[in-house]
């Protein structure tokens, strides 16, 4: 029997939709997150219908001819149960087929489920989170940076950043990256040396959580435990609130420093990749940019 789903390509007036849906499930996604995800490939997001109902949606994108990365994966609860959910992942991966490698973010109890489709479990994400007043610096933290300039938002060198970043996550993403750190939602900082050569950014934006707002950290990445922590603590500040960071089990310098700044562990997934593990090292990562998009 042929199904009744229809799955089509995400657009613009979907795109309100789809963000209460994952604030429901409490992905806590970032105001312009979704936007940015289309942007980044338009044929790689999708909503399943049912005649005239939404019931689903996925996201599949393909970040450059070696990577993509499937998250937004959701089937509104009233609707799970009828398959829905296998065929829009099904439509995901087709989409990505002919890449070498594809990663997704994992709860615990789907593992099995993905490894039956060739996904291999690669290191733990812990989700931390803090309630913050907005201030957490010390009269001495710009010391941690001695010889580096704090720069903000449109005095950043894109360049520097987009080469900072290339070598530190699995694939070059200038596309994305251009369009996630432009936004006008949240704040953007950088650490600069004399020779406008990068050694951490960061962003922090607003984020919908399932009873309220709060900000969420992501990327952070740095050369050292010391300039993780200052660029952390310059983005908490004029933000009070919920605060949340994923930070890769990669890195081990993330939990002790996320601990000692107050941060608590309140949820855990795991990263999995289909093809060729990648094998750049995350112990400058402090931070995911989101989980939806690795």
């Amino acid at each position: 029997m042929a199904s009744l789903l229809k799955i089509r390509p995400l657009q613009r007036n979907d795109i309100a939709m789809v963000t209460q849906w994952a604030r429901a499930e409490g992905f806590a996604p970032g105001v312009g997150d979704v936007s940015i995800y289309r942007h980044t490939d338009r044929q790689g997001l999708w909503v399943g219908w049912l005649g005239n109902q939404p019931v689903g949606c996925i996201a599949g994108v393909r970040y450059n001819a070696a990577y993509g990365f499937i998250g937004l994966f959701l089937v509104i609860p009233e609707h799970r149960g009828h398959g829905y959910g296998v065929e829009l992942w099904e439509h995901a991966l087709e989409h990505l087929v002919d890449l070498p490698c594809v990663g997704l973010e994992a709860a615990y109890d789907r593992i099995d489920d993905y490894a039956g489709w060739g996904f291999a479990i690669s290191s733990p994400t812990t989700r931390w989170q803090r309630i913050c007043d907005g201030n957490l610096i010390d009269d001495d933290d710009y010391s941690n940076g001695a010889g580096l300039q704090l720069l903000e938002g449109d005095s950043i060198p894109a360049m520097a950043v987009q080469s900072y970043d290339a070598i530190r996550e699995p694939s070059p993403r200038p596309h994305f990256l251009s369009d996630w750190l432009q936004h006008p939602a949240g704040n953007v900082l950088a650490l600069v040396d004399g020779n406008d050569c990068c050694h951490g950014f960061g962003r922090i934006r607003p984020c919908l959580l399932r009873d309220g707002e709060g900000w969420r950290i992501g990327p952070l990445l740095a050369d050292s435990p010391q300039l993780a922590e200052l660029l952390l603590k310059r983005l908490i500040q004029r933000h009070p609130g919920m605060v949340i960071l994923d930070a890769p089990g990669g890195n081990s310098s993330a939990e002790p420093l996320l601990k000692r700044l107050g941060f608590r562990a309140v949820s855990q997934t795991l990263r999995m990749y289909r093809g060729e593990q990648p094998s750049i090292p995350l112990d400058e990562v402090y931070g995911l940019a989101c989980l939806e998009l690795g």
